[in-house]
Formats: C-alpha cells, sequence, structure tokens
C-alpha cells in the first residue's frame, strides 16, 4: 500500500504523516516504512550540525502505522466521523538514533481491545538494527466532540 491508499485511511498530512508505505498487515498487527528524508523540517532544529529524528517523531510514526491497523481491519474500522488517536503513551525504549537518509520499520502489534481503545506495541528497526519499542493506547474518538466514542 503507497501515500495515497494511507491516507484515504487516516488523516494525517505532509509534513506530519510518517508512513511512507504499509509492507504488510494482519488480523493483529502491521508493518510499515517510513524513509527519513536528508532535509525533513525537524533536522533545522534538532539537532544542528548532528541532526538526529526526534525520538516523539518515533513514537508517532508508531501511533500513526497502529491507526492504519485500526482502520484497514474491519472489526476495528473507524466509521466517518470517527479517528483513531493516542490516548496513552506507555513504555519507550531508544536503543540508537536515527539520523537523515535512514529507511525505518514499524511491527505493529495489536496486544489487546478494551471498548474503543486498542492497547499496541512497536517494534521500530533500521537496516536490521533495534531502534525503538514504544507500548501506547489508542481509542477511537469523535472529530466533532472529541469524545471517546
Amino acid at each position: 500500500m503507497e501515500r495515497a491508499a494511507i491516507e484515504a485511511l487516516i488523516p494525517h498530512r505532509a509534513p506530519f504523516l510518517f508512513v511512507d508505505r504499509v509492507v504488510a498487515h494482519g488480523a493483529d498487527s502491521i508493518e510499515t516504512e517510513w524513509r527519513v528524508a536528508e532535509d525533513a523540517f525537524f533536522f533545522r532544529g534538532h539537532y544542528p550540525g548532528f541532526p538526529l529524528v526526534p525520538g516523539v517523531l518515533l513514537c508517532e510514526a508508531a501511533v500513526q502505522a497502529g491507526a492504519l491497523l485500526a482502520a484497514l481491519e474491519p472489526r476495528d474500522a473507524t466509521r466517518a466521523g470517527e479517528v483513531p488517536v493516542l490516548v496513552k503513551l506507555g513504555e519507550a525504549r531508544f536503543r540508537r538514533m536515527v539520523r537523515p537518509g535512514e529507511t525505518l520499520r514499524f511491527q505493529v502489534t495489536l496486544d489487546e481491545r478494551i471498548g474503543p481503545a486498542r492497547l499496541m506495541t512497536a517494534r521500530v528497526t533500521s537496516d536490521g538494527k533495534n531502534v525503538a519499542r514504544v507500548a501506547y493506547t489508542v481509542a477511537v474518538t469523535s472529530i466533532e466532540t472529541g469524545e471517546l466514542a
């Protein structure tokens, strides 16, 4: 699945869309890729002379992959006027720095469903090396009211 199909499923857009393609997905898992552009906007300030991808953006990319998982599965699919949003960021562990030009792979698993909430875990790698592991919860939320569905 390429960028246009991704944009049809989640509301994120450039420059804040951090999923370039879906590599694979199943009932309770998804695998996505994000190639970090050498000229990405955040490198101007993080850090000049030694550009690094901020850890919070690694977390955001993982959450976007999780939102895609929810949107792709009929059991969890969002309805018109709803969007899966981050409601809890659990444990995040960072193993190595990410530099411009790297291609990151996000392997996300759906660990548990509790009402509108989906507890997920993402493993992030670059060139087969561990970058990060993030546990988080997304929930289906009404766009109009901001309340959980």
